[in-house]
């Protein structure tokens, strides 16, 4: 058994090899059902584009006729089951494709409604906050109140106001004490909404729940779905840049808005890259099953040490998130340090609360991967404010991350000692 072997390997005895054996118990036959049906779409992708070898290689300079960007993109629509895909290293970040998106389809005196609560800490602050935020240049914003459940009664009253132009929803519980909205509960949603308002564009923020679940935003109704492709896409390969997929005029207006009107999709070089984004797609969901799989034991082993967890080890699981209510700073601090110590890069640093850009409070965060910010790879982080919750991420490696989840449960132990 891998825990056993773990355990003999980094000297971990006790009460914490005790909890760890168990998790490992509970997690056997545990299936990940969803990753069958996500590795079949994406096989029958690849196999229906014909790429060739020499389509493996991109451009430069203003990067006409791309054709590793071509294929790269065509592979996106087939496998997200929608008309276009925009998918470019000028993207800087998922937020970055959000906010695109969201400036390309709501125009100055029109109105965005999430229907998802409050958006997490650097978009709101994009979108309502910041100096230069979009709402503070003509576009309105407006919220309906997510707990689990979508409050029907406040967005059709919403919906009924004319100027709405977009539905917002966050897929992914960003910093909140929620749940993450699974492809079936805002399927009757999406439905529901294009019988009040079919002019109203559903644009979905996708970041971390890409090839989780059987089906993607876009199969379920979804205009436009946004992310990054140093997430769950990239395979822990793909070496930067985001994503815009859904109808093809929706995209269409974001590559006016991110290159200029009259060039739109026709920019964009992959910079020699073609070949990672390519081959990182292609092994993405086999990394993503790794990842559901390491935070599966983590969720298991710290259930058993006695926190709250969510979701629940075994339970279906919509993206590559796992909170932890640890309960105080200290704990915080203390699990950041251990899971830090894991990493296979900056294993030796110390991770320190500070300011990032975006958020209100400092925020802890551990890391060491290959490519900055690729949150597939293993990592974790919080703001420092109640209930002092921590969200681990990713996993390329699924014994990596339960080395990792060993490590940062150590280090608690340690404490409490």
């Amino acid at each position: 058994m891998i825990v056993d072997l773990l355990c003999d390997r980094f000297n971990i005895d006790g009460n914490l090899r005790a909890a760890a054996s168990r998790a490992e118990e509970r997690m056997h036959g545990v299936r990940y059902e969803a990753q069958e049906h996500v590795r079949a779409n994406v096989f029958a992708a690849f196999l229906d584009e014909g790429l060739a070898e020499s389509d493996l290689h991109g451009s430069y300079g203003y990067g006409y006729g791309d054709p590793a960007r071509r294929h790269y993109e065509s592979l996106l629509a087939r496998i997200f089951g929608c008309e276009a895909a925009l998918a470019r290293l000028t993207f800087a970040s998922g937020t970055h494709a959000i906010v695109a998106s969201i400036a390309a389809c709501v125009l100055p005196g029109k109105a965005l409604l999430s229907i998802t609560g409050k958006p997490y800490d650097t978009l709101r602050n994009a979108i309502a906050d910041a100096p230069g935020a979009l709402a503070r240049n003509g576009m309105r914003y407006r919220q309906t109140e997510f707990d689990e459940e979508f409050d029907r009664n406040a967005i059709e009253q919403q919906l009924r106001r004319d100027d709405v132009a977009a539905v917002f929803v966050q897929r992914s519980r960003g910093y909140a004490p929620r749940r993450s909205a699974a492809i079936d509960r805002c399927e009757p949603i999406f439905a529901w909404i294009k019988q009040v308002r079919p002019d109203v564009a559903i644009l979905v923020d996708n970041c971390y729940g890409e090839l989780v679940e059987a089906r993607e935003p876009t199969h379920a109704g979804a205009d436009l779905v946004m992310g990054s492709l140093i997430k769950n896409l990239g395979g822990a390969i793909a070496p930067a840049g985001g994503y815009v997929a859904g109808r093809a005029d929706l995209v269409e207006r974001v590559a006016q808005r991110l290159y200029a009107p009259g060039l739109g999709a026709a920019l964009g070089p992959t910079l020699g890259f073609g070949r990672e984004l390519i081959q990182g797609l292609f092994l993405a969901p086999m990394i993503v099953e790794q990842a559901l799989r390491g935070l599966d034991f983590i969720a298991a082993l710290f259930t058993e040490l006695g926190y709250q967890v969510d979701p629940q080890p075994g339970e279906r699981r919509t993206d590559i998130v796992q909170a932890i209510r640890l309960g105080e700073e200290q704990s915080l601090q203390r699990f950041a340090e251990g899971l830090q110590s894991a990493m296979p890069v900056n294993a030796r640093f110390r991770p320190e609360p500070g300011a990032v850009p975006g958020y209100g409070e400092p925020v802890l965060m551990s890391g060491g991967a290959f490519i900055s910010g690729s949150t597939i790879e293993l990592s974790c982080d919080a703001p420092l404010r109640e209930p002092y919750e921590m969200y681990v991420q990713g996993g390329a490696i699924a014994e990596h991350a339960m080395l990792g989840g060993l490590f940062a449960a150590r280090a608690l132990l340690r404490r409490c000692a």
